[in-house]
């Protein structure tokens, strides 16, 4: 059996594990944004946005301040408002639904698969009514969703794809990445994400370059050009700096997420045949384990337990969106599996830098104290 040393903690995630072999080359972006200080804007940010435009195998990026606001720029240059439905899935960081409201519409909430924990397109047909105008897809944990069943769905219905991929950079279903099949996908790249900026960042992308132009606009103020604001905006933009961190961890997403796939497995090998629930892998799909979620009947005891060794652990989420004190007005039903998943799921450590020994021992101490 693979022991935890007594004084050893094990780190939900550890960036400065991720970033100390990486130090002199973002201090050499960041001087270099120093000495040109091209702070907002610039060639940093241009050249990021080209990067992972391609990256992502889509037509045009626009880097903004945080994910948050890449989903409401996106729905405000899609026209949505008042009067409009957007369908959202329960089990999600609040700021999906978030977003609806900020810009007016009503979020629909629905369930999740019980195996995945991810929307699928049976879900968005039972919610589509005539007010629905789009549906927010989240590849939660990193997985992408059932994206051609659901591409379908949506086309039939003549309704909108928007992609929640937040927790899912490089992520592909049948080959393509997550934030390609929609109208428009929005990334965060807050600090711990798969691709993490050393602060609040996000991204908008497309194929459609008006859609493109719009968002860009309107997170510059409603600029048609410098002088010329031709649309009521917000001040949402990357920060040059930010752009430049992005950049140098760009090259190193693919060895990262490579390394959480064999973390992962480490995970499902010991767990296989057990009493722990984990999350089932799609078809064509290709996860890059944002998170490694559990589900276990007792989970509080489990948390305490782990803790005394010196396992850190997260809750996500703890509270469906539909069950938010702040969206309460929006709860038109229950949704059994996002709330039975609410009282039972469990993060374990998940990062590039967790040692396979480590997770081998955290999954044999999970065992031991169930």
């Amino acid at each position: 059996m693979t022991m935890i040393n007594a004084t050893e903690t094990v780190a939900f995630l550890d960036l400065a594990a991720m970033h100390t072999p990486l130090r002199d080359e973002l201090t050499a972006a960041w001087n270099q944004v120093l000495t040109s200080s091209a702070f907002v804007g610039g060639e940093a940010v241009a050249e990021f946005e080209k990067q992972w435009t391609d990256y992502c195998g889509t037509a045009h990026c626009v880097g903004v301040a945080n994910g948050t606001d890449s989903l409401e720029l996106i729905l405000t240059a899609l026209g949505l408002g008042p009067g409009d439905e957007v369908i959202v899935p329960a089990n999600t960081f609040v700021a999906t639904a978030e977003a609806v409201v900020r810009v007016g519409a009503t979020p629909v909430f629905v369930d999740v698969d019980p195996d995945t924990l991810l929307i699928t397109p049976e879900y968005l047909w039972s919610a589509i009514s005539a007010r629905t105008r789009a549906v927010i897809v989240v590849h939660l944990y990193g997985q992408v969703a059932e994206m051609d069943l659901i591409m379908a769905a949506a086309e039939a219905a003549g309704i909108h794809v928007v992609e929640d991929a937040a927790q899912a950079h490089g992520a592909t279903y049948n080959g393509i990445r997550a934030g390609a099949f929609g109208v428009a996908g929005s990334f965060s790249f807050y600090p711990g994400k798969n691709l993490g900026a050393l602060g609040d960042a996000g991204a908008v992308v497309t194929n459609d370059p008006v859609l493109a132009g719009q968002v860009r606009s309107l997170a510059n103020h409603g600029r048609g050009s410098h002088l010329l604001h031709t649309a009521v905006g917000r001040n949402s933009r990357l920060d040059g700096l930010q752009a430049a961190m992005l950049r140098i961890k760009l090259g190193h997403l693919d060895g990262w997420n490579r390394h959480r796939r064999a973390v992962h497995r480490v995970y499902m090998d010991a767990f296989a045949g057990t009493d722990v629930k984990t999350l089932a892998t799609l078809d064509g799909g290709e996860p890059v384990h944002h998170l490694e979620v559990i589900r276990v009947p007792d989970r509080d005891r489990l948390i305490a337990g782990l803790t005394e060794r010196g396992v850190e652990t997260g809750i996500h989420y703890a509270h469906p969106c539909h069950k938010q004190p702040g969206f309460s007005r929006f709860d038109r039903h229950r949704l059994p599996v996002a709330e039975t998943a609410a009282d039972h799921q469990l993060s374990l450590p998940m990062h590039p830098a967790l040692d396979l020994r480590q997770a081998e021992a955290v999954a044999e101490l999970v065992l031991e104290l169930l």
